[in-house]
């Protein structure tokens, strides 16, 4: 069965020729090539349809959806086929295959956060992002697995069990892996695929769709992207809306998305960006379009290198081809500056405070008396409490809660989590200041290393992994920027996935210091709202701040130079 994962990195990119394609390498084409073919009449809706859901029946031992919605997604290919056929296409996505990660509300379709807490729980609405693809004609192939709650940097801890990495049944990590000695059971030689959003970064990469929607707290977007080979986007707090999006961390949550490649994240970014008066903490200004003009000129960039971000614990690989692409970069003609965030130190210990208080603030609402899961105990009220949460949370969640509540009591709140809130200030400051200086762009890691095989992975326990992963990734949650990451060459078939990430330009408004973070904060960037995209080649993180011809500038250089 993993054989067929290997037929598709070698079999599903596009034909350098013309002529009609068929359905397997429509599967490899971008979203505006796809869409152009579903309007000359080279594929039908349906046929697209099909293709990945047979793909999805394929790949089904990666574990990458815990609800498949085959006869929703061909009813609504039915629709589409009808909309082509009067001339009158929704847009860009009508018709395209998309994936949802199963945290967003999606109507009339089981939303289980990955827990046995919701186990069984249809939402009455969808989530506006889920809407807004709807209203644009895009097929829903299914919900993605996850982390319990969103809570990992992994996709193994959630109730429906851990989600493979196609690439680990690729033919370099085969050959890879027969280079090592044989101690381990085979069936557990496999890559994770990062988290919080695993199950929908495995999706996209085993072409089983072409855009995917996943969350982003602290990197959770980001992350798989990156060891799945895929664009992650995490945008500006505010730019998306977080309507229907089961909350984490209410001041950091953001709607992620992942495509494989720049242009689609940007039609995908166009779609879903805009105010939304169920969400009032989304922008007001109006957004237009995100267009992407084919530049490689980086002379007048300039690229920030944070000097703290070059810790003991990052491979040798990834510092390696962190230096490579600043100097490609160089090269090129871009200015190239080591710069300082001094707080990055203290943010993975401020972004645990803040991140678990809040856990423990939106648990609270599973009690089994509203919805979701609720035990046969009936002794009393706080005995039905108690028994529904062990019940329906696992020991990372239940762990959560714990030490945001301690944080939360009233003797330590002064000392931790207000004390954290300044600290978060600080941080925002930092990149405040970096960018007023006159940067453009910084490069940096997504990653400490390259995706890890399971059995590796699972030595050490979930926190101690989230604080590894989410190194390089949290800060940019809590200063409020954009960030996005990219780890993908242009034949995959020729390289592993990696990691990388980035954060955009910022104004000089600051909120009060106890407040959480507005979207006003970096409203006065040179082009806001910004597709700040962290270009993760090799494991890098470019985060553009200027605009997205800048990002695609710098991905067009990597491509080209990497290639």
């Amino acid at each position: 069965m993993p054989a067929v994962v290997v037929d598709l990195f070698s079999l599903l990119s596009p034909s350098p020729c013309g002529g009609r394609p068929n359905t397997k390498t429509m599967l490899g084409r971008t979203l505006r090539e796809v869409s152009a073919g579903l309007k000359q009449g080279q594929i039908t809706p349906t046929e697209l349809c099909q293709k990945c859901l047979s793909m999805i029946k394929k790949t089904k031992f990666l574990n990458a959806y815990i609800t498949v919605t085959e006869e929703e997604a061909l009813k609504q290919a039915e629709e589409s086929e009808k909309r082509y056929a009067k001339g009158q296409p929704l847009g860009d996505l009508d018709g395209i295959p998309v994936a949802i990660k199963d945290n967003f509300s999606t109507s009339a379709i089981e939303t289980t956060c990955g827990s046995n807490m919701l186990k069984g729980y249809v939402p009455p609405y969808n989530a506006t992002v889920v809407q807004k693809l709807f209203d644009q004609g895009a097929l829903l192939m299914g919900k993605t697995n996850l982390d319990e709650f969103a809570m990992g940097s992994g996709s193994t801890d959630g109730v429906f069990g851990p989600v493979k990495n196609p690439w680990s049944y690729s033919k370099q990590y085969r050959e890879k892996r027969k280079q090592k000695p044989h101690g381990e059971n085979e069936d557990s030689d496999w890559l994770i695929t990062g988290g919080s959003s695993g199950g929908s970064a495995a999706a996209v990469s085993a072409f089983t769709c072409f855009a995917a929607l996943g969350s982003d707290t602290g990197g959770s977007t980001r992350n798989p992207a990156a060891q799945c080979g895929l664009v992650g986007v995490k945008p500006s707090y505010g730019l998306v809306s977080r309507h229907g999006l089961i909350p984490l961390v209410n001041s950091m949550d953001v709607p992620g998305i992942l495509t494989r490649c720049v242009d689609d994240a940007a039609v995908v970014l166009g779609v879903l960006a805009g105010h939304d008066p169920k969400d009032s903490t989304t922008i007001q200004d109006p957004v237009k379009p995100f267009l992407l003009p084919s530049l490689t000129d980086v002379s007048k960039l300039c690229i920030g290198i944070p000097k703290e971000y070059l810790v003991p614990e990052l491979s040798s690989e990834v510092q390696s081809l962190w230096t490579k692409a600043a100097d490609l970069f160089e090269s090129r003609g871009a200015k190239v500056i080591e710069v300082s965030l001094p707080h990055t130190s203290y943010s993975i210990v401020c972004y645990h405070v803040l991140c678990t208080s809040e856990v423990a603030s939106n648990m609270a609402r599973f009690d089994g008396l509203e919805y979701g899961h609720r035990c046969d105990i009936d002794v009393s009220t706080e005995a039905m409490y108690a028994a529904t949460r062990r019940e329906g949370f696992n020991d990372v969640v239940r762990g959560r809660i714990l030490s945001g509540n301690f944080f939360l009591l009233k003797e330590n709140y002064e000392t931790y989590f207000i004390k954290a809130q300044k600290v978060r200030r600080l941080i925002a400051n930092d990149f405040v200041n970096v960018f007023n200086s006159g940067v453009d762009v910084l490069l940096t890691p997504t990653t400490l290393s390259e995706a890890v095989p399971y059995l590796e992975f699972i030595k050490e326990d979930n926190r101690t992994r989230s604080a590894q992963d989410d190194i390089f990734t949290q800060a940019v949650n809590m200063a409020g920027p954009t960030g996005d990451s990219q780890i993908r060459s242009p034949n995959q078939s020729h390289r592993m996935p990696c990691s990388s990430s980035a954060f955009p330009a910022s104004p000089s408004q600051q909120p009060p210091i106890r407040a959480p973070l507005k979207p006003s904060l970096f409203s006065h960037c040179k082009a806001f709202p910004l597709l700040c995209l962290l270009l993760s080649l090799c494991q890098m993180q470019v985060i553009a701040v200027d605009s997205l011809a800048t990002a695609n500038s710098i991905n067009s250089l990597c491509f080209s130079s990497f290639g």
